[in-house]
């Protein structure tokens, strides 16, 4: 799957954006993957507006929180090894059924008012069998298109689409949670999941991505590349960062007394960060994407520090304006350099491994920031996920070599199907 240097400097047009969505075999899966990914905010959210509405605690709302992001990393890396050797049909149908089962189990163990660690055990239980349809949407599209500006503007694509449901989720998800029942946006959520899981999995395109013939590689998988390893670290204080303030926003708004503002909250640095998402994708900087990671995971970090200044929420959104802006960079650069580092046939478990560590590093943050914002307040949170970008983001620059392709095969283009 790997390609030049050159390719992955290469510029996106408009024309491409054109050609990749308009590619008659990834209409379905196209559709079926955004209705599957549309809640992936709004159901992170509304379980954690969810448990403080019912616990009346951040802190055990960031613990239940951070169970699920665990149990998503668990599954992504599994889910995508599945795909990537048996084809993603069989797994997400699979998957599917299972996160029908854990999310009754979980919402009645919310409802029952649970031990914290019963919920927090179920949480990991209901990210373990989120079916992983964006790390299968993400491969298939290296297997429709061949490489080049079409194949790149996919990714692109991808990055942008799911900060356009980052806009929509928590601003969703805070105005469902003010409905009768606190648990309206995550059983939505659920059911537009499995929906669109179930619809993506039987779409012909992915049907005919059949078991792999290939021999089996290191025990490792993808992240026996060095590059791998690295694109890991990124993703994590991507992760991290995101985390922290993903808890210190609503808490913030509630301190302000108006909780009902967090999700809106959330929802402003996701529309800068689409606005100049698609802006970035056309001339991408800087050119060489091992410096790429740092730079932009450090700007990141950098820019939420300044989330601490305001003193009212009105200037907290524009202080989240302006570091959204570069969120979808990061996604975009993110599926860039799997292109490059991720070893053949790994597509779908290199995707993983990536989600794996952002949802680690959210877990972390959410965690992390629950206690700090209980003990300091919001602004202390802020400038807590500052420093850990930084700290993260200059790990990943003194790694910036590793970001390199390794020797691999094709993999096989389906774009005449």
């Amino acid at each position: 799957m790997s390609q030049s240097a050159s390719n992955h400097e290469s510029h996106t047009s408009l024309a491409d954006y054109r050609t990749a969505l308009t590619t008659r075999a990834a209409r379905w899966p196209a559709v079926a993957a955004v209705l599957a990914r549309l809640p992936i905010a709004m159901i992170g959210i509304s379980a954690l507006l969810y448990v403080q509405r019912e616990t009346g605690s951040f802190a055990v709302a960031g613990l239940v929180s951070a169970g699920s992001l665990v149990g998503v990393s668990v599954g992504a890396v599994v889910q995508g090894r599945l795909i990537d050797r048996f084809g993603p049909t069989r797994p997400l149908l699979t998957a599917a059924a299972l996160l029908a089962l854990s999310m009754t189990a979980l919402v009645t163990a919310i409802e029952s008012h649970a031990a914290t660690a019963v919920m927090v055990a179920l949480g990991a239980l209901t990210g373990l069998t989120e079916p992983m349809v964006g790390s299968a949407s993400r491969a298939l599209w290296g297997r429709l298109l061949p490489p080049g500006g079409p194949r790149n503007a996919a990714y692109s694509y991808e990055a942008i689409s799911m900060e356009v449901f980052f806009i929509l989720g928590p601003g969703v998800a805070g105005l469902l949670v003010m409905a009768p029942w606190a648990g309206t946006g995550l059983l939505l959520g659920v059911v537009l999941q499995f929906t669109g899981a179930v619809l993506f999995a039987l779409s012909p395109a992915v049907r005919q991505w059949g078991p792999s013939t290939g021999k089996r590689g290191s025990l490792l998988g993808a992240l026996a590349s060095p590059g791998m390893r690295t694109l890991a670290i990124a993703a994590l204080g991507f992760g991290v960062v995101i985390g922290f303030v993903e808890v210190a926003v609503p808490a913030a708004a509630t301190e302000a007394g108006q909780a009902s503002v967090g999700g809106l909250l959330l929802s402003a640095w996701s529309l800068s960060s689409v606005a100049f998402g698609v802006a970035y994708s056309l001339r991408p900087w800087p050119r060489q994407l091992g410096l790429r990671l740092p730079v932009l995971l450090g700007g990141f970090g950098a820019l939420v520090a300044l989330l601490a200044w305001p003193s009212s929420l009105w200037g907290l959104a524009l202080m989240m304006l302006l570091a959204g802006a570069l969120i979808t960079p990061q996604s975009t650069a993110h599926s860039t350099a799997i292109e490059v580092v991720a070893p053949s046939g790994t597509a779908a478990e290199a995707f993983g491994w990536v989600l794996t560590a952002v949802t680690l590093g959210l877990a972390a943050g959410q965690s992390i920031s629950g206690y700090v914002v209980e003990h300091a307040g919001p602004g202390a949170a802020f400038l807590a996920a500052s420093a850990a970008g930084l700290v993260l983001a200059l790990a990943v620059w003194l790694l910036r070599r590793t970001v390199r392709a390794p020797q691999s095969a094709p993999v096989p283009s389906l774009v005449n199907a």
